[in-house]
């Protein structure tokens, strides 16, 4: 039936709206290829190879709309903004954010309730974003550890700071005090979740230390018994199956002057693949990053307060500074999840504000009781 009506389409002049629609589609598969064009620049091997196939496919879209056009394809239209603002961050970028910005794009294609376009279009869109996903899925696995200390240490420094400044304020006190108050919660919760970080991260270490495997094999193995030994157990314990420590022992204790089995031999000193102490970043890195994190949400509640504003001009707008910040922090998360960046913007807005409207209504009933 699609076919049928694209037959027909092209057998009569299109409609203005008609003509709008296609050159929009034209351009903004254009603008696709090139984007893809773009990050495959900065990829190699496989992934640059998928990339440049993508644009090969946006490609085809593109001539099933020049041959709808015809003559009056015309000058090239500009892409819509969402595609020209992928165009200018893969040119000079080429990240993750890129990657997750196709992503949401391909889901959002409107061929499949469109009978302008083939089955096969609509198909190769949602593919595509499958493709994109999968793409884009190591460089969230490396963003997931550091990316989720910084929006924690943030968030939780705009929203306890914003809760304590208000809850303050809605205790009568004077703008000075509210203002000490801010820094205190500052200071105290950035000091907190520094050493927090610091004894979190060298505990993780400490435990995976205490997990290697150490190199006594190599010096203990030539004095142990030939009949009796309990080499066997360590390879064993190690998660080699019997045959393989057994194998394993033999190499150590001399007895194979051949690598006989390699199949049953590891060749490195410790049989247990060594835990990449990078992933976990040192002790003092990780408490200066949420020191930071922390501060750089929990000063913005106090900003106003500290160019001299006062009352409830003050509060206001340190409401305002904070809930652009959160709606800042939830489409950045939204980007990356591949989700809508409105939506989780407005998620952690509603959150934050919420927990400082609370903690204002509970400011109001204990000032009342201690007036």
């Amino acid at each position: 039936m699609a076919d049928l009506r694209r037959l027909t389409v092209t057998e009569r002049t299109p409609t203005p709206t008609e003509v709008k629609r296609w050159r929009q589609y034209l351009a903004d598969e254009r603008g696709e290829a090139a984007v893809y064009r773009d990050l495959a620049k900065r990829r190699t091997g496989e992934e640059r190879r998928i990339l440049l196939a993508l644009a090969e496919a946006e490609g085809r879209h593109e001539a099933h709309w020049l041959a709808l056009l015809g003559e009056h394809a015309g000058q090239p239209a500009r892409a819509s903004a969402r595609n020209r603002l992928l165009g200018f961050l893969a040119r000079r970028f080429g990240s993750v954010f890129v990657l997750a910005l196709a992503q949401r794009a391909e889901s959002r294609s409107p061929y499949a309730t469109d009978a302008d376009a083939t089955r096969s279009m609509a198909a190769d869109e949602a593919i595509h974003e499958e493709v994109i996903r999968a793409l884009a899925t190591s460089g969230r696995n490396r963003l997931s550890g550091s990316f989720r200390a910084a929006v924690f240490g943030a968030n939780d420094g705009l929203v306890s700071n914003l809760s304590l400044v208000v809850g303050m304020a809605a205790t009568g006190v004077s703008s000075q005090v509210v203002l000490l108050s801010g820094i205190a919660g500052l200071l105290a919760g950035a000091l907190s979740m520094g050493a927090g970080e610091f004894v979190s991260v060298r505990s993780q270490r400490e435990l995976l230390d205490a997990s290697l495997p150490t190199q006594v094999t190599l010096t203990a193995a030539p004095a142990l018994d030939l009949e009796h030994n309990e080499l066997v157990l360590v390879y064993l314990a190690r998660g080699m199956s019997r045959e393989a420590a057994e194998h394993r022992a033999a190499e150590r204790m001399g007895l194979y002057t051949c690598d006989c089995d390699p199949s049953l031999s590891r060749h490195a000193d410790d049989d247990v693949a060594p835990v990449d102490h990078e992933t976990l970043g040192t002790a003092w890195g990780a408490a200066t990053s949420s020191f930071c994190f922390f501060a750089s949400g929990a000063i913005i509640p106090i900003l106003p307060f500290l160019f001299g504003l006062t009352g409830a001009g003050a509060l206001l707008l340190a409401c305002v500074l904070v809930g652009l910040t959160l709606l800042g922090t939830g489409a950045v998360v939204g980007l990356l999840s591949g989700a809508s960046p409105l939506w989780r913007g407005l998620r952690q807005l509603a959150i934050g504000l919420g927990a400082a409207a609370a903690t204002y209504l509970l400011g109001l009933l204990f000032g009342g009781i201690v007036g």
